[in-house]
């Protein structure tokens, strides 16, 4: 089905990984080891094509790579996968959309051959100006007054629309931002012609976005003041979609750093939002709060309100997602993934009011898997997770029936994002980097069920 002209160089790079026994990076240094280990991180390693792993009533293989770290393998090299940061398979499944943050780049792939097919590139200039759409006054610059519309921005997460017409891309910041505390933007992408259609402000940092089951708004999550903005999104016309709404979750962060010496933003980030879905009956929008004192953040989209956090899961919340009749968390440091009836979770909303803005709710199911889980996608059926393991440097299997490990695969370090075909049958994970270490790679594996 998929990679037709792969087969071939994944037997010619299994024999140049074993030559240049490239499981364990050439170019890791003693000092980032040690870093590493302090880290409780794996060193950085490049698993050999071929890599299998067999477990319970499951088969995952490592079948094929484009990377930017050995361009003198020329079979899987690709020199515009630079600091991916996820990737995005088309609803139709002929193709597949790479996000490189440092690259300020959406690479797309063809699904069957791999091929690529253009290279997006996310700089602007005046000439752009087209491409606005209306100032929300949302979003009011408050340390920036020139050239506000010219520069590179950092691609992070996506989401689909419109059957998958449009793919929207918020950018990390715009570049000239060096502390991502002015308001940054997003893409939106036609998916027929690969080019760049529209441009909306944003809040400062957002990472995640998330399009809602019918079609009617775009949430975009702002990791850097602890607000979410909604795009209504159900007019005919591109002109006619607009932002309805900013909610900020309990408080919003002042902003006021340097101009000229950056501070990691990463860690400064109050709740630090990330994990955002819409619920099933379009009622509600979750949001995790990776930071602070975590839980999930629940907005109400008929009165458009934010009511509160139910709490009660483990702390350092990272992903998201809802397939069949759960709800389903990845938490990051420690290792886990838990869950919960999604039915289970929506009875105790009631429960937040405006006294109450928290309510500790008991009960989550929990697997332990490998430090730094980070994005989660299950297979078509439900019954497989499979999680993106950064600080382990591997992919983890879970069975869901059971709420079970049932192994790991090695990755190249350190995987952040990726994404299952609609067959469950390949996997595509974009290995970002730490620390200028690893990373600047996405790996394909086939899974066989």
């Amino acid at each position: 089905m998929i990679l037709s002209k792969l087969h071939k160089a994944v037997r010619l790079t299994f024999c140049v990984c074993l030559i240049c026994n490239f499981q364990f990076s050439d170019f890791s240094s003693v000092s980032a080891q040690d870093t590493a280990a302090k880290e409780n991180r794996l060193p950085v390693i490049h698993p050999a094509m071929g890599t299998k792993e067999e477990m319970a009533g499951i088969t995952v293989e490592l079948v094929g790579r484009k990377q930017h770290y050995a361009p003198y393998i020329k079979e899987t090299a690709e020199k515009d996968i630079y600091s991916p940061k996820s990737v995005n398979i088309h609803p139709s499944g002929e193709k597949y959309y790479v996000n490189s943050l440092e690259g300020g780049s959406t690479v797309v792939f063809d699904f069957a051959t791999g091929k690529k097919l253009k290279t997006i590139h996310h700089r602007f200039t005046q000439k752009d100006m087209g491409l606005w759409a209306p100032t929300s006054g949302l979003f009011p610059f408050t340390h920036y007054s020139k050239n506000l519309n010219t520069f590179m921005g950092k691609p992070v997460e996506s989401t689909f629309s419109h059957e998958g017409r449009y793919l929207w891309v918020p950018y990390y910041r715009r570049s000239f931002d060096i502390n991502a505390q002015d308001p940054s933007a997003l893409a939106v992408i036609d998916t027929e012609n690969d080019s760049i259609v529209r441009l909306f402000e944003t809040g400062p940092l957002p990472k995640m976005i998330a399009t809602s089951p019918d079609n009617h708004y775009i949430a975009v999550t702002q990791w850097g003041d602890n607000t979410v903005g909604i795009i209504d999104i159900s007019g005919e016309k591109m002109e006619d979609w607009h932002y309805v709404s900013c909610l900020v979750v309990d408080y919003k962060m002042e902003l006021n750093y340097s101009l000229s010496t950056p501070v990691n933003r990463d860690c400064n980030c109050g709740y630090c939002l990330r994990g955002t879905v819409f619920t099933p009956d379009n009622k509600y929008l979750l949001v995790g709060c990776m930071g602070g004192s975590g839980g999930i953040a629940v907005i109400d989209l008929p009165s458009g309100k934010y009511l509160g956090r139910i709490m009660g899961m483990k702390s350092n919340l990272r992903h998201l997602v809802i397939q069949g009749e759960y709800l389903y968390l990845s938490i990051n440091n420690a290792g886990y993934i838990q869950r919960m009836k999604l039915e289970d979770f929506m009875a105790a909303i009631p429960n937040l009011t405006e006294q109450k803005k928290t309510f500790s709710l008991g009960g989550w199911e929990s697997c332990k898997v490998p430090a730094g889980a980070r994005t989660i996608v299950l297979s078509p059926d439900g019954n497989y997770l499979f999680a993106a393991c950064n600080t382990s440097s591997c992919m983890a299997v879970v069975d869901t029936r059971e709420m079970k490990l049932l192994g790991t695969i090695a990755a190249d370090s350190y995987p952040v994002g990726l994404d299952i075909s609609a067959d469950g049958q390949y996997i595509f994970l974009t290995s970002q980097g730490r620390d200028g270490q690893g990373g600047n790679s996405v790996d394909i594996f086939k899974v066989t069920y």
